[in-house]
């Protein structure tokens, strides 16, 4: 199982459009010795030097069946396929209707004949309709879209691997995180998806163990003060795990990863609103990183 992370950044991305903070700044201009660590991080260094984090995707290619799955559709879907030159999915999944992981579906058009997308079959009160309802609806011009429905918790089979769809708290939104699982090796791949620090147990047991694990990590814990709501989820310290409701601070993923006992565990989903300074620390993710799970 290859894994690929196209995009690692949040709904704007990093370096985000217009922004001269000291963060978008040192990824469009990183130091040497910034870049070189970021190089044998793997991350995939821009033409002009620079270092990016887009919106939100996971490239997952099975080199035994030679099938691809895409975890959510970028709007940089064409930047990042691209830049990272992976196959073209055989199959995706959508974990939920944000425009961040969803509005790149629209690339398909003229460019896959065919593609199955999954996503969950459960009824969100908030819209009346569920994430495969949605994706059918707004995407119906698409011929070649197959949406496939499927129950949060239900393994499916895709491109060789065995996917679930994991229920987590993404206000006002129904969010899924995502399992994906090589039915030959055990590999296996764990996705938080956006999600604040409260994920049900039942998710916990199902994310738990994972060969490689992507967290969510919007902000670290002392942003909190400047959101309206301020954070919640605190620890025995009073670290606030959440910001605001809906995203997991850096602390909180952290200490997810540690419950989870991932062998190995990247931070991804990342804002600019990381100081320049912690932006590009070792645990947290640019994109094209690449991780082969035995």
């Amino acid at each position: 199982m290859q894994v690929t992370l196209l995009g690692t950044g949040d709904t704007t991305g990093t370096p985000t459009v217009g922004c001269d903070c000291d963060t978008c700044e040192s990824a469009r201009e990183p130091s040497d010795e910034l870049r070189e660590r970021l190089r044998q991080q793997g991350a995939t260094i821009t033409p002009s030097g620079g270092v990016e984090r887009t919106r939100f995707s996971v490239h997952v290619h099975n080199e035994r069946t030679d099938e691809s799955l895409l975890i959510d559709f970028s709007p940089d879907f064409r930047h990042q396929f691209l830049r990272e030159d992976v196959p073209l999915p055989d199959a995706a999944v959508v974990t939920h209707i944000h425009f961040d992981h969803l509005d790149g579906l629209g690339n398909c058009y003229r460019l896959l004949d065919e593609i199955e997308v999954f996503a969950a079959d459960e009824t969100d009160p908030a819209t009346g309709e569920s994430v495969a309802d949605t994706v059918a609806s707004d995407y119906d011009y698409l011929d070649g879209v197959a949406v496939e429905p499927q129950t949060p918790l239900e393994p499916f089979e895709t491109c060789g691997f065995e996917g679930t769809l994991v229920p987590v708290v993404h206000p006002p939104l129904l969010c899924y995180g995502l399992t994906v699982e090589d039915l030959e090796t055990g590999a296996k791949l764990a996705v938080t998806g956006d999600t604040c620090y409260a994920i049900p147990e039942v998710t916990r047991r199902q994310l738990a163990g994972a060969d490689l694990l992507l967290a969510e990590a919007l902000v670290p814990a002392d942003l909190c003060e400047y959101h309206p709501l301020g954070g919640d989820h605190h620890d025995s310290d009073g670290v606030p795990r959440t910001f605001g409701t809906k995203h997991m601070t850096r602390e909180g993923a952290l200490e997810l990863a540690d419950e989870l006992d991932a062998e190995q565990t990247r931070l991804v989903h990342a804002a600019h609103f990381y100081s320049a300074e912690e932006a590009f620390e070792t645990a947290l993710a640019v994109d094209g990183e690449q991780y082969h799970l035995p």
